[in-house]
C-alpha cells in the first residue's frame, strides 16, 4: 500500500487509542464527581436500555431526514454534544476547582463554547479534536456505569445491530448522509490528500467507491463513527475500572488486552473501509475488543467477574 494512503489508516487507528487512553484516565474523575449514567454498573437490563434509547434517537434523526428538517437535526445533534461536554467538563474541573458554581458555570461556558466551534467552523481537524475529546468523555462515564457483563452483552447486542442497519435495512447509511449534509459533526474525518477541506468540498456520498475501486468517484476523506471509537473505549474503561488485575501504568491486563485487540478490529475494518464502501464497524471493533479482553483475563488469571 502506497505511504499517502497508509496515513489516514493509520490516523484513525492512533485516534483509537487517544480516545481509549483519555476514556481510562477521565473514568476516575467522572466517578469522583458522581456522573454516571446508570445506577446499579451490574444490571442486564442496562444494555436493553442503552439500546432501545439508540434506537429511539435514530427513529427521530430519520424521521427528521424523511421530512426535511435537516436544520432541526443540527440543533439537536449539537445540543447533544453542548450537554455532552458539560459533563466532561464538570468531571474534569471539579478535580481542580473546590468552588460547585465556578465548576457549574465554567462547564456550562466551555461546553456552549465547544458546540459554537463546532457549529460556526465545522473544519475536519475542529471537528477531530473536539471529537476525541468527546468521544473519551462519554465512553469514561458510560464504562464507568456498567460492568463487563452488561458492557459484553451491550456490544454483542450492538454489532449485530450495527451490521443489520449498515448491510440489510441500510438506514445508518441514510442517517449518516442526511446528518452530514448539514455539516453535523458526528463522524470523524481523516483527509486522504493534501489541502482537503470538509467545509469546501463534504465527503461526498458515504457509499461511493473511488476510483481504485473500479467507481467514478471517491471520497476525499476516510469517515468513521464517533460510536465506532466509543463502543470499544467502553469495555477499555469498564474493565480499568471493575477488575483488579496487574497491568502496566495506569491500564491493567484486561484493558490492554481490550485495547490491543480494538487496534486489530480497526486494523481489519479499515482494510474494507479503504476499498471504498460503507461497512458495519462495530462487528470487527467489538469482536477484536472482546477477544483481547478474554486474552487479558487469561494472561492475569483474572476470571473473577464471570
Amino acid at each position: 500500500m502506497e505511504t499517502n494512503r497508509l496515513l489516514p489508516l493509520i490516523g484513525i487507528g492512533v485516534m483509537l487509542v487517544v480516545v481509549e487512553l483519555g476514556g481510562a484516565l477521565l473514568a476516575p474523575l467522572m466517578r469522583a464527581a458522581g456522573i454516571s449514567a446508570f445506577e446499579d454498573p451490574s444490571s442486564p437490563a442496562n444494555p436493553i436500555i442503552f439500546l432501545v434509547l439508540l434506537l429511539g434517537f435514530t427513529a427521530v434523526l430519520l424521521l427528521l431526514i424523511r421530512f426535511g428538517m435537516r436544520r432541526l437535526i443540527t440543533g439537536i445533534v449539537l445540543v447533544s454534544i453542548g450537554l455532552s461536554f458539560v459533563y466532561i467538563f464538570i468531571a474534569v474541573l471539579g478535580a481542580v476547582v473546590a468552588d460547585p458554581t465556578v465548576v457549574l458555570v465554567g462547564s456550562l461556558a466551555l461546553g456552549a463554547a465547544a458546540a459554537a466551534v463546532l457549529f460556526r467552523y465545522p473544519e475536519w481537524y475542529v471537528i477531530d479534536l473536539l471529537g476525541v475529546v468527546l468521544a473519551a468523555g462519554v465512553s469514561a462515564i458510560f464504562g464507568s456505569s456498567l460492568g463487563i457483563l452488561p458492557v459484553l452483552l451491550l456490544l454483542v447486542l450492538l454489532a449485530v445491530y450495527d451490521a443489520i442497519s449498515v448491510y440489510r435495512t441500510k438506514h445508518m447509511i441514510a442517517l449518516a448522509e442526511g446528518v452530514l449534509e448539514q455539516r453535523a459533526p458526528i463522524l470523524f474525518i481523516v483527509p486522504k490528500r493534501r489541502g482537503y477541506s470538509f467545509i469546501r468540498e463534504g465527503v461526498g456520498p458515504v457509499d461511493d467507491y473511488p476510483p481504485e475501486a473500479g467507481g467514478e468517484g471517491g471520497r476525499g476523506a476516510l469517515l468513521i463513527g464517533m460510536g465506532d471509537l466509543i463502543m470499544p473505549t467502553i469495555l477499555v474503561v469498564s474493565a480499568n475500572v471493575f477488575l483488579r488485575a496487574p497491568g502496566i501504568g495506569f491500564l491493567n491486563g484486561p484493558a490492554l488486552g481490550a485495547i490491543a485487540g480494538s487496534v486489530v478490529g480497526m486494523a481489519v475494518l479499515l482494510h474494507f473501509v479503504d476499498k471504498g464502501r460503507a461497512h458495519a464497524g462495530l462487528p470487527p471493533l467489538n469482536g477484536g475488543t472482546i477477544l483481547g479482553f478474554l486474552a487479558g483475563c487469561a494472561a492475569t488469571g483474572m476470571w473473577a467477574w464471570l
